[in-house]
């Protein structure tokens, strides 16, 4: 057998992550530099304009303005390598970066150019911090914001309250747009917690569902035979032996069935351990001739009528049609007290039918004290169907059953 030649994907490496996947501290980094750079382009006459937007200052082309700003973005980038892992310490560093930033731009307030890195930090912090970090984090940057107006007011300098009231604003839109993405992946992970929850309980039902059916069919026909045994052993000795083979063929099987059911369950360690057996096939209709014959052996003959065409019908319904005769049947086994009863299926173009009958007399409150019925009707629910049950006018007793067939089956 030929093998195919691994590529280099499957010999170690990871494949490349997208560049919108970067780590906060990058795109922080980034929004630093970005700043900067716009600090600069501002003061620069651009094509198209007759002068620079905004004249540079005095101080900002000298040696100490350029100290200042490697300073500034030292601080900036030694914050955005923080940030993942000391989220207050790095918004700290990077208010320290925009206040030293600001200082060689001879301005009224600190820019929005040099606080961008901060707000792209209030984002992070807040999408991915709790309440009181993100909270802690945005009163930094405001308590940063209004000291710088207070020391230049208090000193009798030039003071841009608006423009810095604008970059405040800023500060608080980061900070909200990182709690509403907070507060959604929250929900998010409540919801598929939820989920598991449901899939967990689901899962449990349908277990329960399927071991009912199972024992309980196969412990009828065992107390049946058993029954008939006990009866004829001392005049039918050949009868009796015959009876007491079937309980024993019947146990065997279903403790085959509990095997590869509990097989099924712990599937992924049978295969990590080498036991593992092949897939279960779950039984269906094409199994209800075989259900009928092993219930007609054990003394309660089931006539089986098979109406419309026979067709290869969606798992979920094969499965749930075939519990439900199967225990429609074992309740006649168990509590009807007759000696007969008749299974119609009827595969319409549009619906499967499904119709057990008996003329027993033994049904009545002792039917409804297991989950049979209780099992029944909500595997006819899950699939959207109609499910009756209850005494005939003319004696015996009725399960009818009707599961629409998908588009695709009919």
């Amino acid at each position: 057998m030929s093998a195919t030649p691994p590529s280099p994907l499957s010999e170690g490496t990871s494949p490349a992550k997208p560049w919108w996947s970067a780590p906060p501290g990058v795109w922080t980094a980034l929004a630093w530099c970005a700043g900067l750079v716009f600090t600069f382009l501002i003061r620069l006459r651009l094509p198209g304009e007759e002068e620079p937007a905004v004249i540079a200052g005095v101080v900002l082309y000298r040696w100490d303005g350029l100290v200042f700003l490697a300073l500034a973005t030292a601080l900036a980038l030694d914050g955005s390598r923080l940030l993942s892992r000391r989220p207050l310490a790095a918004v700290g560093r990077l208010l320290a970066a925009a206040v030293t930033g600001t200082m060689p731009l001879s301005v009224g307030e600190i820019p929005l150019a040099q606080f961008l890195a901060v707000d792209v930090a209030l984002y992070f912090i807040a999408a991915a911090r709790s309440r009181r970090t993100g909270g802690i984090a945005v009163v930094m940057a405001l308590g940063t914001l209004a000291g710088f107006l207070a020391t230049r007011w208090l000193s009798g300098w030039n003071t841009g309250t608006s423009s810095e009231l604008a970059v405040a604003l800023t500060a608080v839109v980061a900070w909200l747009m990182g709690t509403s993405a907070h507060q959604s992946r929250v929900h998010a992970d409540e919801l598929r917690e939820q989920a598991t929850a449901q899939a967990v309980a689901d899962e449990r039902l349908h277990i329960a569902r399927e071991l009912h059916d199972m024992v309980a069919h196969s412990m009828g026909i065992v107390a049946l035979q058993a029954g008939a045994a006990r009866r004829v052993i001392d005049t039918q000795p050949a009868r009796a032996r015959e009876a007491l083979g079937e309980v024993e063929t019947t146990s065997r099987e279903t403790l085959a069935g509990l095997r590869r059911m509990l097989g099924a369950l712990r599937e992924a360690e049978l295969v990590d351990g080498g036991l593992h057996e092949g897939p279960v096939r779950a039984p269906g209709l094409a199994d209800v001739d075989r259900l009928a014959a092993s219930t007609t052996a054990a003394g309660v003959r089931v006539e089986v009528r098979w109406l419309g065409e026979r067709r290869p019908l969606p798992p979920e319904i094969d499965r749930s049609a075939y519990r439900i005769v199967q225990e429609s049947v074992t309740n006649v086994v168990r509590h009807a007290d007759t000696r007969a009863c008749r299974v119609t299926l009827d595969c319409g173009d549009d619906e499967l039918s499904i119709e057990v009958v008996d003329d027993g007399r033994g049904h009545g409150e002792k039917a409804d004290t297991g989950y049979g019925l209780v099992g029944m009707r909500e595997r006819v629910g899950l699939l959207h169907g109609e499910f009756a049950a209850g005494p005939r006018d003319e004696g015996g007793f009725r399960v009818a059953a009707r599961l629409p067939l998908p588009a695709g089956v009919r």
